[in-house]
């Protein structure tokens, strides 16, 4: 019988995924399925960049580009950071990968291994630790709690930090909890991190240009004093709704980019042509149709907060970036995936439950506001009457 290696025995997955299989199929079967439970924009990516895709593909970009992507690339995105977050970028110490998960990859190969502990957000996204079980290296929960608006504790963080520790991976604005960490608890986790320069810190900021009230997104790529040792994730997906064309981007410090690019030649060669162009498009172009999505994201943010808080024993903290509310189910009764599952199954609703985004997402289910109002209208007025017909308390 074939044997594969232990970590394939360890490694997880995104549920997000078997959730949207199952609202599939449930739908090819007639069933009038409402989906808040992947995390995609609901719209078309802007016209402006998808004609840049077929425009390059008519110029005759058919073929391999460099393993870091094309210069004209990753020349923009150093503009783009430089415009957004202050920060000076040398093209050459940014790789583009075929979406954001990639990122994660590379970096937790990099430093995890048995004997090695990498800490993680929990609850956060669940890739995380799945690549760090993978690798062998120990994953140790950074707690996002709800009576923080689930941003993380600088001082719970560094408390984590042993001399087993190789990586903090952080992620502000965070999926699934919509927490923004604020300036201040950021600086502190900086200078207390000047204790610890063997650490490296990843930082995904994928969902940065969405924050809401005023918030502002704080990026580490800001703090010089980290630069030669953090590893920035970001990339295209949910600012440009351009999840199905992976593409995103990663910030490399001079001692890993070698490292990056290697495992760029070992494991995709290259992100296709065409959609390098249309990343250029995307950084270049008009950025109306992109503020515009963030403008009806914060509408539909206030619909769910104030739908989920009116939901018999449910509780929402006001999301203050992504396009996630995280609320809290505990008083319903129900386990949070049970729930997740018959409110599919029962009342056409898909959701995710929180002990999927970790170990400390129990009493907590995750919904996407990145579908229309009308829909999500709707998903909250089925809510409502499948818990009032089935409390448990």
């Amino acid at each position: 019988m074939l044997k594969t290696i232990a970590g394939f025995d360890r490694i997880g997955e995104e549920n997000a995924f078997a959730v949207l299989a199952r609202a599939t199929q449930l739908a090819s079967e007639g069933r009038d399925i409402i989906n808040l439970g992947i995390g995609q924009p609901d719209f078309k990516t802007p016209d402006h960049i998808v004609e840049a895709a077929i425009k390059a593909l008519r110029d005759g970009h058919h073929g391999y580009t460099p393993a870091t992507g094309i210069l004209p690339l990753r020349e923009a995105v150093c503009a783009d950071l430089h415009k957004r977050v202050g920060a000076e970028v040398n093209p050459d110490n940014v790789v583009i990968v075929p979406g954001g998960k990639v990122t994660m990859f590379m970096a937790i190969l990099m430093f995890g291994e048995p004997g090695k502990e990498i800490l993680y957000p929990d609850p956060g996204f669940p890739i995380y630790r799945s690549m760090i079980e993978f690798t062998g290296a120990k994953p140790v929960p950074i707690p996002i709690r709800e009576e923080n608006d689930f941003a993380f504790s600088a001082e719970e963080t560094l408390s984590l930090i042993n001399d087993k520790t190789s990586l903090i991976i952080l992620n502000s604005p965070a999926n699934p909890t919509g927490g923004v960490t604020p300036r201040a608890e950021i600086e502190k986790l900086v200078t207390g991190l000047a204790a610890f320069p063997d650490v490296a810190v990843m930082s995904d900021e994928i969902y940065a240009q969405m924050t809401y009230d005023g918030m502002e997104h704080v990026s580490l790529l800001g703090f010089e004093e980290l630069r030669d040792r953090l590893i920035l994730l970001d990339g295209w997906s949910k600012t440009y709704a351009m999840t199905g064309w992976r593409l995103g981007y990663s910030v490399w410090p001079d001692a890993l980019i070698d490292k990056a690019r290697k495992l760029s030649v070992n494991a995709w060669s290259c992100v296709n042509a065409p959609t390098q162009f249309a990343g250029i498009a995307a950084l270049t172009g008009p950025q109306d149709e992109a503020r515009a999505m963030v403008a009806e994201f914060d509408k539909r943010r206030k619909v769910v907060v104030e739908g989920l808080n009116a939901l018999p024993n449910v509780t929402c903290r006001t999301p203050l970036g992504a396009f996630y509310a995280f609320p809290n189910i505990t008083a319903t009764g129900w386990k949070a995936k049970e729930l997740a599952s018959a409110l599919l199954e029962e009342a056409g609703v898909a959701v995710i439950g929180g002990p999927d985004f970790g170990i400390l997402g129990e009493g907590y289910i995750r919904l996407s506001y990145a579908n229309s109002t009308e829909n999500i209208l709707r998903a909250l007025k089925r809510m409502d009457e499948f818990l009032a017909a089935n409390s448990k308390v």
